[in-house]
């Protein structure tokens, strides 16, 4: 009997330290899945402040778009306005071509703004794509980690 206690206690003994080193192996895990954890929350709060900046840039473009529209249509107007006053002195004819070149520049200058603000969109999309995977991959590493907790309190008690 006392044999068998002997092997018995050394077995336990021998559990016992398998126990303890697989429960620093999960300290150490649980450590640093917190530390990825919070690299993640910063890596969240940075795409967070890159949304709003973008949002900001695609307001910006899109009024400085609308401005640009407001002034072509003004100087349409106004060429339309040349067109129907039929005036053939030199002075009009002049105006009429520096009409045109205004307005194609300002066309210009829209159609560049319009492809920024499509390359913004698309900018901003990949943004809330990467943000929602990161915020995915905090939802799995706190499983993980919840998981790890109850291995280990249930391997201390």
């Amino acid at each position: 009997d006392r044999d068998t206690d002997k092997k018995r206690i050394e077995e336990l003994l021998e559990e016992n330290m398998v126990l303890e080193i697989a429960q620093k192996q999960s300290m150490n895990e649980s450590a640093h899945l917190g530390w990825e954890l919070e690299q993640l929350s910063k890596s969240t709060d940075l795409a967070d402040s890159e949304k709003s900046f973008v949002f900001e840039l695609n307001e910006c473009a899109s009024s400085r778009i609308l401005k640009l529209e407001k002034d072509n249509q003004s100087l349409q107007n106004t060429i339309q306005e040349l067109r129907d006053a039929s005036l053939t002195s030199r002075e009009s004819s002049l105006k009429f071509m520096e009409l045109e070149k205004e307005n194609q520049q300002l066309s210009k200058k829209i159609e560049k703004l319009q492809n920024q603000i499509e390359k913004e969109k698309q900018s901003n999309q990949d943004l809330e794509t990467l943000s929602e995977e990161l915020i995915k991959d905090k939802e799995q590493l706190q499983g993980i980690m919840e998981t790890l907790k109850a291995d280990k309190d249930r391997q201390v008690q």
